[in-house]
């Protein structure tokens, strides 16, 4: 049930999605080439991150919450820095008990606040009717654990502002995590997540984005 959470990081796949494809640059009205580089900047208040764990006698259904997202891509060279964020105790599935029991006994929020995805590389192509597919790569930071991660997302922009969406299943079972089964309450060893994330496309110099103390530190 705790990897609920991972669905956040699939926003991600946005930045990714920009890495090494030099038309995208064109995508938010900036410059293909070394000489710029994308910055995508998430917007909290506007991502809706989801879950559904099937389960006997019920289907369990939540939300988490965007801490922070920034990723500074070049996308002439693919090169890239920053991070997306999620924080571990915003997980609601509107049943304090259950919740508890996932920050506490599952997720250990208190040992591990934070869980953070990195991309890596994607590839993916412009459609003619401007949405940009793509598979993205990356590693995922889990309870302290790096798991490699691949996912299917959909972008759409409209300007400098874009919305990639994603639905992805995770075998969090088999990441080690516990399953919160209990007596005849079952739950399935694999949670489906979805997520529709908007931001925002700026540029800077495409050194800063792939080498700066700032960049990197982000």
């Amino acid at each position: 049930m705790s990897v609920r959470f991972l669905l956040i990081f699939s926003v991600v796949a946005l930045a990714a999605a920009f890495a090494g494809y030099p038309e995208t640059a064109a995508l938010a009205g900036g410059k293909p080439g070394s000489q710029s580089a994308a910055v995508l900047t998430l917007d909290p208040a506007t991502t809706q991150i989801h879950y559904t764990l099937q389960g006997w006698p019920h289907v369990t259904y939540g939300t988490f919450r965007l801490d922070q997202g920034v990723i500074r891509i070049d996308p002439a060279t693919g090169k890239t820095a920053g991070k997306i964020v999620v924080s571990a105790a915003s997980g609601d599935s509107g049943s304090a008990m259950r919740d508890r029991e996932m920050k506490h006994g599952i997720l250990d929020v208190q040992d591990y606040p934070d869980i953070v995805f990195t991309p890596e590389s994607a590839q993916g192509h412009r459609t003619p009717q401007g949405a940009f597919p793509a598979i993205v790569y990356g590693a995922l930071s889990l309870r302290g654990e790096s798991h490699p991660f691949t996912m299917n997302v959909s972008v759409q922009s409209d300007g400098n502002n874009f919305t990639v969406t994603t639905r992805f299943a995770i075998p969090y079972v088999a990441w080690g995590l516990k399953n919160p089964s209990i007596l005849v309450f079952r739950c399935a060893d694999t949670v489906y997540v979805d997520v529709s994330a908007q931001g925002r496309v700026t540029w800077e110099s495409a050194a800063t984005a792939a080498g700066s103390p700032r960049a990197s530190a982000q």
